[in-house]
């Protein structure tokens, strides 16, 4: 059992997992791909550079997976909405289809520009579709998503404000993703409790340092602007 080894796998999933996308977090810690994938600098460095900061620190990893004509979607949310643990909000998300992906297999989709309206309420991964658009303001609730496609290995990268979610895989293709979430080195903890299942609490107020959250890049002032 892979399980006990993981942060958490999706609860809505191991309930209804005709309808709801496998999603788990902490894979580092079991397969070493997925360990070494995290350190490596065609990620980290336009990571650091996006969110420019002189150092990276790595929060967390997530896998996803649809299986070819799976009805299970990832509602509208925000990422941030479930990690206020962790302050200042900033972090960024590298998202890495291992399958070719478009909008059969229910590729993901971003509201452009939506990092700039503010944080709303997390909802709930298992929920229905429609998640934060109906709490959107009316003013916002015209804005279009744009599906982003990708080759298998390529990557998007996005803020932790951006809305986005993904529909159904409507195709005979599978649709497999990593994402990999890193905030700025100086990043510190909201809580007393352990801030993933399994690992040392870092005290509330002190920089999230420790084994768990190591940094990834370190860019001198010129590299993180060039």
């Amino acid at each position: 059992m892979l399980e006990p080894r993981l942060y958490e796998v999706e609860q809505a999933w191991t309930e209804r997992p005709g309808e709801v996308v496998f999603h788990c977090l902490g894979g580092w810690m079991v397969d070493p791909l997925l360990h070494d994938v995290i350190f490596h600098p065609a990620i980290t460095v336009p990571a650091a550079r996006l969110l420019g900061v002189d150092k990276l620190r790595f929060w967390h990893d997530q896998v996803f997976a649809k299986p070819a004509h799976h009805e299970g979607t990832v509602p509208w949310h925000q990422d941030y909405s479930y990690w206020q643990r962790t302050a200042p909000a900033a972090h960024i998300t590298a998202h890495i289809p291992l399958d070719a992906c478009d909008e059969a297999n229910g590729a993901i989709s971003y509201f452009p520009g939506s990092h700039r309206f503010g944080l709303f309420p997390k909802v709930d991964f298992g929920g229905p579709t429609s998640g934060i658009r109906a709490a959107l303001p009316e003013r916002l609730r015209d804005v279009a998503p744009v599906t982003v496609r990708l080759p298998a290995g390529h990557a998007v990268f996005h803020h932790s404000h951006v809305i986005h979610g993904s529909g159904p895989n409507r195709c005979d293709r599978p649709r497999r993703a990593l994402a990999i979430n890193y905030m700025a080195g100086d990043t510190r903890s909201q809580s007393d409790e352990p801030l993933l299942r399994n690992i040392d609490p870092v005290p509330s107020g002190q920089i999230v340092a420790n084994d768990w959250f190591p940094i990834v890049a370190r860019l001198s002032p010129s590299a993180r602007t060039s």
